[in-house]
């Protein structure tokens, strides 16, 4: 689940009508300019008109063209703007382009290269579309906190954060899928969350749902209102974002079609190599009695298991007053 075209259509649309804007500013103080200085306007016509010279003489074959003596006239040209300018009031870059990002000039591109503005506008669309966007407010490796384990929860906690880490540091470089299980209120979303938050930040297409919502989802789009196409469009993105998050798996209804659509995402996701993590309160084996035996397998073997226990944190906040 890259951009869609029309989104990324959107956001070049944005950068062309800031730039119409700066346009639109600049013919505004160049006309309070030649008003208040008549010079000014011939002056500045100056420029362009040696460098049409310049390319005339060029294309004539005339080798006394030097394009050094044109940038020289031009800077005398530009001082006696400025000169003008401060003279009469203006500041000495009145005259000067301006842009919202003047590292890429509002076009969004470094040569070749995503300027950093565009690229900020592509995450605040990810984090749109993901569901994260509340959920990673405070989130982050750099947040999470050991205080809350003790003994062997802290050697569950170690691994499974080093695991989370290592997925974000190895994801151009190897596929992993990660599954998070144990009891309720240990840190299991906050990690999927950690390793959503990362990836988000480096452009990447996350898709975060509880596994409720996401079942509700399918259900709806297969025997609901929705037409083939929406179906078709929604699981394109399932099993084609660049991470998958399934928080809370257990807390859905559990029939047969639940567990076909989740042997189908993860077995697609597996197929497009596309990384997903899975977060649950089911021990594994309530896991294989819950969702089958094929669904069972899929995870034990294709997916890094992690456990987690202790005291649901959440409980030990409220009782520290922190939220």
């Amino acid at each position: 689940m890259a951009l869609k075209k029309e989104q990324y259509d959107s956001i070049m649309n944005e950068y062309a009508g800031i730039r119409d804007r700066h346009r639109r500013e600049l013919e505004k103080r160049r006309a309070r300019a030649y008003a208040r200085i008549p010079a000014l306007r011939e002056l500045e016509q100056q420029t362009p008109s040696l460098a049409v010279s310049l390319l005339r003489k060029r294309l004539l074959g005339d080798s006394t063209a030097d394009a050094s003596s044109f940038r020289g006239t031009a800077a005398e040209i530009s001082q006696k703007r400025v000169r003008l300018l401060t003279e009469n009031g203006f500041p000495p870059d009145y005259l000067d382009p301006t842009w919202d990002c003047p590292d890429c000039r509002d076009t969004g591109y470094i040569g070749r290269e995503k300027c950093h503005c565009l690229k900020n506008r592509e995450t605040t669309i990810l984090y749109d579309q993901s569901n994260l966007e509340a959920l990673t407010e405070e989130s982050g490796f750099s947040a999470l906190s050991e205080s809350y384990y003790t003994g062997e929860e802290l050697r569950y906690f170690r691994h499974a954060r080093h695991c989370c880490e290592r997925f974000v540091k190895e994801y151009d470089t190897t596929f992993r899928n990660i599954y998070l299980y144990g009891t309720v209120g240990t840190g299991k979303t906050m990690l999927s969350v950690c390793v959503a938050k990362a990836l988000l930040e480096a452009g990447r297409s996350v898709l975060y749902f509880s596994a409720s919502s996401l079942f509700d989802r399918l259900a709806d789009c297969t025997f609901g209102n929705s037409t083939r196409g929406d179906l078709k469009e929604f699981t394109s993105d399932l099993y084609g974002c660049d991470l998958l998050i399934i928080d809370d798996l257990g807390t859905e209804y559990t029939n047969a079609f639940v567990a076909s659509q989740l042997f189908t995402c993860i077995s697609e996701r597996g197929l497009n190599r596309k990384p997903t993590i899975i977060s649950t309160n089911l021990s594994l084996r309530e896991l294989q009695a819950r969702y089958s035996d094929r669904v069972f397998s899929r995870i034990t073997s294709t997916y890094e298991i992690c456990k987690l226990t202790g005291k649901d944190i959440r409980l030990q906040r409220r009782r520290n007053g922190r939220h």
